[in-house]
């Protein structure tokens, strides 16, 4: 019993003990916690700060397509400003046509990238036909003019080039644009003081492109008529001719054509013998 009483007195003495141990752990504990609580608040405002800041880093992606809109639309704009200034005068402001220009609605991209780019329009001056010239506009200038014009409507696309035969371009060449613009390519006088203009100085695309929009008297060759295909053997037999690979034999002559240079050559020829005819005389004389 006594040992009993002992073992129960300290196991009780504990018993009694363990409140003021466990208010002692406990407000060792709530002092050690205090600074945590305390410092608790300042990851708080840490992780709020990122939400605050999510405005500030959404803001820019929201604000991208109002940088970029302008981007978007500045050729358009600057289109109709070029439009405006150099073509409304004569064609009118929304390509209606007027007194002194035809109509450009249905002329199509093709048409208005060949006159301008040619340096045709605008014109400095009113004349019967225009005439190829240095182009006023530069390349990006010349794009947004012909979106412009393009949303007029209607007409043919600008062609894209592809390589093609110089056989069948030069069939093709001599049977429907040899009789103007001559075997050689060197253009022709044709009625009424209009002319065929020498294709020496065009490009492929304004090859292509006058193929199909027909400027001024030159007749339109649709695709009904001529194929893709077939404009492209045809623009690639026109790059022929402008190489100098032609001219192997001597002095071109400006590529008058064979039966002009034909005749320089007898006229060249016949000079030499009436000259060294009269020399031999002078000889026979002495």
């Amino acid at each position: 019993m006594d040992q009993r009483a002992t073992i129960t007195a300290g196991r009780g003495r504990p018993a009694r003990l363990h409140p003021r141990r466990a208010l002692a752990v406990g407000a060792v504990l709530t002092l050690a916690a205090g600074p945590g609580v305390a410092a608790q608040p300042d990851p708080i405002p840490a992780t709020s700060a990122p939400a605050t800041s999510a405005p500030a880093t959404s803001a820019p992606a929201t604000s991208a397509p109002a940088t970029s809109a302008p981007a978007t639309s500045a050729p358009a704009d600057h289109g109709a400003e070029l439009y405006r200034q150099h073509c409304a005068s004569c064609h009118g402001p929304q390509g209606q046509g007027a007194q002194r220009g035809p109509s450009l609605i249905g002329v199509g991209p093709a048409s208005v990238h060949f006159q301008v780019s040619t340096g045709r329009m605008p014109l400095s001056a009113e004349r019967q036909q225009p005439r190829r010239a240095e182009p006023v506009f530069s390349a990006g200038e010349i794009a947004a003019l012909v979106g412009h014009v393009g949303t007029f409507g209607g007409g043919p696309q600008i062609p894209q080039v592809a390589p093609g035969s110089v056989t069948n371009g030069r069939e093709i060449f001599a049977a429907t644009c040899a009789p103007c613009h001559g075997a050689t390519g060197a253009g022709a006088n044709l009625t009424d003081g209009s002319i065929a203009p020498p294709l020496y100085d065009a490009s492929a695309v304004q090859v292509a492109e006058a193929v199909r929009v027909g400027p001024g008297l030159m007749p339109v060759f649709p695709s009904q008529v001529l194929s893709d295909q077939q404009v492209n053997d045809v623009v690639t037999y026109v790059r022929r001719l402008q190489s100098d690979r032609l001219d192997r034999g001597g002095n071109p002559l400006g590529r008058l054509g064979p039966l002009a240079e034909g005749l320089v050559a007898w006229i060249v020829v016949l000079g030499l013998l009436v000259a060294a005819a009269r020399w031999l005389g002078r000889r026979a004389g002495e």
